[in-house]
C-alpha cells in the first residue's frame, strides 16, 4: 500500500541503479504508481517491463519500494535518494534470492 494518495518525490523521474554485477534503469511514471525498468548490465541484461509498485517513506529521502514482475520475480528496494544509495532484495523466477548494495543516480 502506498504511503498516501500523494505521489512520491521520485515520480516522473528516471534513476540508474548500479550494483556489483547488475545495472538497471528505473523510470517512475508521473502517476506515482507505475514504473518501467530495463536491466542494462549483468546476468539479467535485456530484461524489461512495466510494473505497479508500492512505496513507503522510511526516513528523510529514504523509501522502501516494492513490486512483482511479470515473470513472478519479486523486488524490494531501500533507496536513499539524497545519499545516492540503493539496497535491493529480490527473488528471481528460479527462486534464487539476491541481496545487492549499490549506487543510485538520476539520469
Amino acid at each position: 500500500m502506498n504511503a498516501s494518495t500523494q505521489r512520491p518525490p521520485f515520480a516522473g523521474k528516471t534513476f540508474e541503479v548500479r550494483y556489483d554485477g547488475l545495472t538497471a534503469l528505473n523510470a517512475y511514471d508521473e502517476d506515482g504508481l507505475h514504473m518501467r525498468y530495463a536491466i542494462t548490465e549483468g546476468p539479467y541484461a535485456g530484461a524489461t517491463g512495466e510494473v505497479e509498485y508500492t512505496w513507503q517513506p522510511i526516513a528523510g529521502d529514504t523509501y522502501a519500494i516494492s513490486w512483482q514482475e511479470a515473470d513472478r520475480a519479486t523486488v524490494v528496494h531501500i533507496d536513499d535518494f539524497a545519499a545516492g544509495t540503493s539496497r535491493s532484495f529480490f527473488t528471481a523466477p528460479s527462486l534464487d534470492f539476491h541481496r545487492l548494495d549499490g549506487s543510485l543516480r538520476a539520469v
